[in-house]
């Protein structure tokens, strides 16, 4: 319990004494008005209170997303380094194949990169680009069409998003750690004239597939993604949200 419930809870709790005296002295002007005074003096605390933990909750979120933005920016940049490091090694060795295959790796990663902050949900999209920053048990490959924008589409984009983050963190937590190569999860997003479809394919050991599988049918139960394939060792999972008319 956090100190401001703390303080709302005995807040509430002490109009009990100016309410019990009201009972005890029914007949005492002043004592009704003691009463009156207590509760109110007792509702503005207990607004300020609130408004005093919305701040700070909002303070605490802000901060959390500002330094998840920044490591997300930091493993790009030393993704780009690493990259820039090997294409100048081709140019220095005189090797244009070399140099045009990695050149080509880039463009290809610049487009995916691309796709996924054009899906119209930010919650999604950080949470696509910044995976890298959470775990380095799963890697994460993301194949988006190019035209999918969540939000301009007939759906509950929010929705399908925050069922989407629940299902590949539900992944996350159920990889077994300690096995060596990291697992791989392949994440595919497209689109046709009826809904968007969701695939994910995986590759590698899980602590307990029943535990997840049960996990992701619960979470999908008031999802607007619909369940198309899921199979019960967990390896491969369509999912389908339909577009309203």
């Amino acid at each position: 319990m956090n100190q401001w419930r703390t303080i709302r809870l005995y807040t509430a709790g002490s109009v009990l004494l100016p309410a019990a005296a009201v009972l005890l002295w029914p007949d005492k002007l002043w004592v009704h008005g003691i009463f009156v005074l207590w509760t109110l003096l007792a509702a503005g605390l207990w607004v300020w209170v609130e408004r005093r933990e919305w701040k700070n909750s909002a303070a605490h979120n802000k901060q959390t997303l500002q330094l998840a933005a920044i490591r997300t920016l930091n493993h790009h940049r030393h993704d780009w380094m690493n990259d820039l490091q090997v294409l100048y090694g081709y140019l220095r060795l005189n090797k244009p194949d070399k140099t045009i295959d990695c050149v080509e790796k880039i463009r290809e990663r610049m487009t995916v990169e691309s796709r996924i902050a054009k899906l119209g949900v930010p919650s999604l999209i950080l949470f696509l680009q910044s995976f890298r920053t959470m775990t380095n048990a799963v890697q994460l490959e993301i194949e988006v069409t190019d035209d999918v924008n969540l939000s301009e589409l007939p759906l509950q984009a929010e929705d399908v998003s925050a069922a989407l983050i629940d299902i590949i963190n539900a992944y996350r937590f159920a990889v077994k750690s300690g096995t060596g190569d990291a697992a791989h999860l392949a994440l595919s997003i497209a689109r046709n004239e009826e809904a968007v479809i969701i695939s994910i394919e995986y590759d590698g050991e899980l602590n307990d597939a029943s535990e997840l599988h049960a996990k992701c049918k619960q979470r999908l139960k008031k999802s607007p993604l619909k369940v198309e394939l899921l199979e019960t060792d967990m390896k491969d999972m369509v999912l389908r949200a339909e577009l309203r008319s």
